[in-house]
């Protein structure tokens, strides 16, 4: 992507409505996947190609994968880490996140001491993103070690406190994430209430895999809807389904 910084791009694009990202997980799409899987989504008119998982894949692969989505497409790629050593200086962007309901240290903050040197070397643009993990959490909420935002109303009310606070750390995105390949979204209930309490963007991953659950996540309130597992699993007619429910609630 030249000429624009990745958050720039995103705000302007947010002024029209809620934006689609296409999540790439190397470790299981490997780099001809991941490849195919960013030219369908560029194809169906995704905002964004996002580039990473819950367990880390490093060095010329991971290079290799984002050249190769850089050469067939203008779209922003965002590095989406799974430790603080995995990154690559080809990415437009990464999101610098912390897993704000982890019971560990050095995933709220060690292994981000760890990057932002690496970050800092190489110039890349850092995003921060509060990122809550949401039952069933899948391998994330796993590794990551964390105590899972229950789907009750108890659970409402804990995601909106740790929202707030991601906010008032000064992190530009929230991000509920239910977990790659978990069998439902984040409750809707959850998305509208942390919405409703936020001044920042909130996005929403993780279990979304028919346009009927995009609409519901939409309306719920969500301004970047994510979806990875539905394009690994080569379902790209649900992917532009739901890319255009995306779409749908735009105001050109």
């Amino acid at each position: 992507m030249t000429g624009h910084r990745v958050w720039d791009y995103l705000q302007e694009r947010l002024k029209h409505g809620p934006l689609h990202m296409t999540l790439i997980d190397p470790a299981t799409s490997g780099v001809k996947g991941g490849e195919a899987i960013a030219r369908e989504a560029a194809s169906a008119g995704t905002d964004a190609i996002m580039v990473g998982g819950s367990t880390g894949i490093a060095g010329q692969a991971l290079d290799e994968l984002v050249r190769s989505i850089k050469a067939g497409s203008k779209l922003p790629v965002i590095y989406f880490p799974s430790s603080g050593l995995h990154m690559s200086p080809f990415v437009d962007a990464i999101y610098f996140l912390s897993p704000l309901n982890s019971r560990r240290r050095e995933f709220l903050v060690g292994e981000q001491l760890r990057g932002a040197p690496l970050v800092h070397a190489v110039g890349m643009e850092a995003i921060g993103m509060g990122y809550l993990i949401v039952e069933p959490g899948m391998t994330v909420g796993r590794v990551s070690e964390a105590d899972l935002i229950p789907r009750s109303a108890e659970g409402v009310k804990k995601a909106v406190a740790y929202s707030l606070m991601a906010e008032y750390f000064g992190m530009r995105l929230v991000y509920l994430e239910a977990g790659s390949g978990a069998p439902a979204p984040v409750p809707v209930e959850h998305v509208r209430a942390v919405r409703d309490a936020l001044t920042i963007p909130l996005v929403v991953g993780g279990g979304i895999r028919t346009r009927e659950q995009a609409e519901g996540v939409l309306r719920a309130g969500a301004d970047i809807l994510v979806t990875g597992t539905i394009a690994e699993q080569g379902h790209y007619g649900p992917l532009r389904e739901i890319i255009h429910a995306v779409k749908a609630h735009r105001r050109d």
